[in-house]
């Protein structure tokens, strides 16, 4: 996928294009390689990459000599992760197919765009063997939360909708509730504020994550709005020298399979 022509899908409201993707975000498989050594892979190792994206980290995961699987539900995607070489297949996140499969479970960046958290972890309990682990990090309680309230600022000024969307964006203690509750036992979860160099500025980054927040408006107001919020964020997230940091903070956990014969709402 060399250039913006390539075709885009729409993922709960948001459109992805490979390219677009790797110019600029580039950054999310970087900031990403701290989790992957947290998952340990080991030789012939059996992994599932839930959320792989284009599979710039399922590469450095599979170079441990694990076997990795990668899904995503965005085709254009798959295929930029296909053409690197990645066993990457279409599948969305809140239904997984697979059963006792898997050794590890591995998710970067991509556990905040299903909003169906509870299906999410069903799969993946499914998906794993007795004993197996899941290990991800993505956008926490706070995350991004000047980029929000700037764009829908901006919506309300030019009496554009506002949307329904909204990230999964869960604190520390909400997660591992939810992990206890589909039979994992938390090894450990912390949230991790981030402040991440933009490589392509807040426009960069709105172009590429803030779909969701736009879908709906017309043509002649967009680029208003995106210009209003970009405004907005400058005194915020712009320092001096023009660099722009996003106002990440990334949820960070470790947990495993707590019991062969655990049953959902009845834990062990």
């Amino acid at each position: 996928m060399t250039t913006d022509t390539t075709s885009s899908t729409a993922i709960a409201g948001q459109t992805w294009n490979a390219a677009r993707y790797a110019r600029n975000a580039d950054f999310v498989p970087t900031l990403g390689a701290p989790v992957a050594e947290l998952l340990a892979a080991q030789p012939d190792e059996h992994i599932l990459d839930l959320g792989c994206g284009d599979g710039v980290l399922t590469v450095q995961i599979a170079a441990s000599g694990a076997r990795v699987v990668g899904v995503d539900a965005s085709p254009e995607l798959v295929a930029a992760a296909v053409e690197r070489g990645v066993d990457a297949q279409v599948m969305d996140g809140q239904a997984l197919t697979f059963n006792a499969q898997f050794d590890a479970v591995f998710s970067n960046a991509a556990l905040h765009w299903m909003r169906e958290p509870d299906a999410v972890l069903v799969g993946v309990r499914r998906a794993l063997k007795p004993g197996g682990r899941f290990v991800g990090e993505f956008g926490g309680h706070g995350n991004v939360a000047a980029i929000v309230t700037a764009l829908r600022a901006a919506l309300r000024a030019h009496d554009a909708s506002e949307p329904s969307f909204a990230w999964f964006f869960p604190t520390a203690d909400e997660y591992a509730a939810l992990l206890a509750k589909h039979g994992f036992t938390v090894e450990q979860i912390a949230l991790i504020p981030r402040p991440t160099p933009l490589p392509t500025g807040i426009a960069g980054w709105l172009h590429t994550f803030a779909d969701p927040f736009l879908a709906d408006v017309d043509a002649s107001v967009r680029q208003r709005v995106l210009e209003d919020t970009e405004a907005l964020l400058r005194p915020v997230l712009c320092d001096g020298h023009g660099q722009w940091r996003a106002d990440y903070v990334r949820l960070r956990f470790v947990a495993r399979v707590a019991s062969p014969d655990f049953k959902q709402g009845n834990p062990q």
